[in-house]
């Protein structure tokens, strides 16, 4: 399991999330646009409402995933150190934990790693910490085993 393979995974995962809320922003519109205004004009403007907080939606979906994608590739290729970091590689008596986005659980290299982003609870702990140290999330002690 290396680096460079969990980059590629969260990369496929933030891809894949764009395309899903590119797709369903170009329908919604089309949705919008076809819409024709019956003579039931409540039900039409309700309608209308309804397809525009459907618009709002994805275009926010849009611009998370984006903003994931500026995130990872920030982290990307970060040489390994000592001290936890966005994009450290981060072995714990509890788990594996890949500092880049929140894409969940992983698998790589026959293990499962979670890749969480910098900003989540988990996340802040760890940042500053190094291999020995611990840490305490949810009642559970976390021993760093290794930093990469």
């Amino acid at each position: 399991m290396d680096k460079e393979n969990l980059y590629q995974l969260c990369l496929n995962f933030i891809e894949q999330r764009i395309q899903t809320a590119e797709t369903a922003l170009a329908q919604a519109r089309e949705a919008s646009n076809d819409d024709t205004k019956s003579s039931a004009g409540d039900k039409y403007e309700t309608s209308r409402e309804m397809m525009q907080q459907d618009i709002d939606r994805n275009k926010r979906l849009l611009i998370d995933a984006q903003d994931n994608l500026k995130v990872l590739e920030a982290v990307g290729h970060t040489a390994a150190a000592d001290t936890i970091s966005g994009g450290s590689l981060v072995h714990t008596t509890e788990g594996i934990f890949y500092i880049s986005i929140s894409a969940g659980q992983l698998q790589a290299g026959g293990k499962t790693v979670f890749a969480i982003s910098a900003a989540s609870p988990i996340g802040k702990l760890m940042l500053g910490h190094k291999k020995g140290e611990d840490f305490t999330f949810n009642g559970k002690k976390y021993k760093i085993t290794a930093v990469e």
